[in-house]
């Protein structure tokens, strides 16, 4: 029996293949930013040479000042990886191993005793995310002491679950290595970052901030679009998210980063394996992220309305970085149209012409095939037409006009004509029928 597949992924331009990539890469990003579904930043590297860098947007909307691939952008859970790479050194100093017990550091968490350095960094801890799960108050944000605030809630924490029984996501894990990180250096975290990957691989735009956002520094703000215009997020302070989330960078510097890491300038090979060693998918601060065939290890980050990705894949010696600061598109979807349009894959840009529903209610029903024993029934959500095979999930069609319509995911296109449509995907057609 022929199936429909729908599991790789999303890609979205009309242009050429034979125009120059980094040409339609750019007109990508700058499309989607005409149209304000971004603001933000691209780096792409091979080897050690950056072939693609551009910003897009505005770094500071109120004083119209544009972004520049100099503009510094605030990553996130990226820095997850700075802080998981600094313990890595730590451990080959021999000033910490991967079985120390957290009781050494923080002995009031629950179950200190049992948690080790490595259930921290692959989230195996079972204390509670103090972000995601819990509430910091305005009297927190307000303390002259923020991380002693978050120290003691997380020491005040009942367990979720027995140390190393499972995975939770939980930026306390971070917050504690940071912490444990300043312990045994007896500097900062700030200092520590410094001196330990900046100066030691030459970045010249990252860094634990000790103040908000400073324009005249080329830094910039987050935005939200409601409808008509973009809107400033506020901001956090930077010791909120602390090892977590904290870091500053540009993506120049998130693929130079990632380079050096899987290119021995920052740890041994040895260590580097036990960061790749994904448990329920999660290594130590880094993850893969599949573009079909091919697995890019790295992170991603959000803070504020910030969202950031960056990506290594080491069989093409290729990475990416992504930061997005106004975010009115996902930006999975940018990063699959960027990766698209460089492994030279055909795709549409997407459509964000609405189409009247007058239109789109003629193609609802239940359609069948000669061709092929898959019903296909369509129907209307929130303005747009959802598809679903039988025995399968639904999905979204994006329109690329009044009658032909894309499931990016899948590789799927709908031409609609009267009562009936012609399915293509793969090289293949299916004419259907409605019933």
């Amino acid at each position: 029996m022929k199936k429909i597949f729908l599991a790789v992924f999303i890609s979205f331009t009309i242009a050429s293949i034979g125009q120059d990539r980094f040409k339609r890469i750019d007109s990508l990003l700058t499309y989607l930013n005409e149209n304000n579904k971004f603001m933000g930043s691209l780096s792409l590297r091979e080897g050690n040479d950056v072939v693609f860098s551009k910003a897009y947007g505005f770094a500071d909307i109120d004083n119209k000042i544009e972004a520049t691939n100099k503009t510094k952008y605030k990553i996130g859970s990226i820095t997850k990886t700075f802080t998981a790479t600094i313990i890595m050194q730590l451990i080959e100093e021999k000033k910490l191993r991967l079985e120390s017990k957290l009781t050494k550091f923080f002995p009031k968490v629950q179950n200190a005793d049992k948690i080790s350095i490595s259930d921290l960094l692959h989230h195996r801890t079972g204390i509670l995310d103090f972000i995601n799960q819990d509430t910091l108050t305005v009297a927190d944000f307000k303390s002259d002491d923020l991380k002693n605030v978050i120290y003691n809630k997380i020491n005040n924490y009942e367990s979720i679950f027995e140390p190393n029984s499972q995975f939770l996501y939980s930026n306390s894990n971070y917050y504690l290595l940071g912490g444990i990180i300043e312990k045994l250096t007896h500097e900062s975290f700030a200092t520590n970052v410094q001196k330990r990957i900046v100066d030691k691989i030459g970045l010249k735009n990252t860094y634990y901030p000790t103040e908000k956002v400073n324009i005249a520094k080329k830094e910039c703000y987050s935005y939200l679009f409601n409808g008509t215009t973009w809107e400033k997020v506020p901001e956090w302070g930077s010791d909120v998210a602390f090892a977590a989330g904290g870091i500053i960078s540009t993506p120049d510097d998130l693929t130079q980063f990632m380079y050096a890491l899987f290119n021995g300038k920052l740890v041994k090979n040895t260590s580097l394996d036990l960061m790749k060693d994904l448990k329920d998918g999660y290594g130590a601060a880094l993850m893969q992220f599949p573009f079909g065939e091919r697995h890019f290890y790295g992170h991603t980050g959000g803070i504020e309305n910030f969202r950031a990705v960056v990506g290594y894949y080491p069989n093409d010696n290729l990475g990416v970085s992504l930061i997005v600061n106004g975010d009115n598109f996902n930006r999975n979807d940018i990063m699959i149209g960027i990766l698209s349009i460089y492994y030279k894959m055909p795709f549409p840009f997407p459509n964000f012409n609405v189409i009247d529903n007058k239109v789109l209610e003629k193609y609802v029903g239940n359609y069948t095939s000669k061709e092929i024993p898959l019903k296909i029934n369509i129907s209307i959500k929130d303005g747009s037409l959802i598809a679903q095979a039988t025995g399968q999930s639904s999905f979204p069609l994006t329109a690329k006009s009044e009658t032909e319509f894309i499931f990016q995911t899948a590789g799927i296109e709908m031409i609609f004509e009267d009562d009936k449509f012609v399915l293509k995907q793969g090289g293949q057609k299916f004419n259907y029928t409605k019933e």
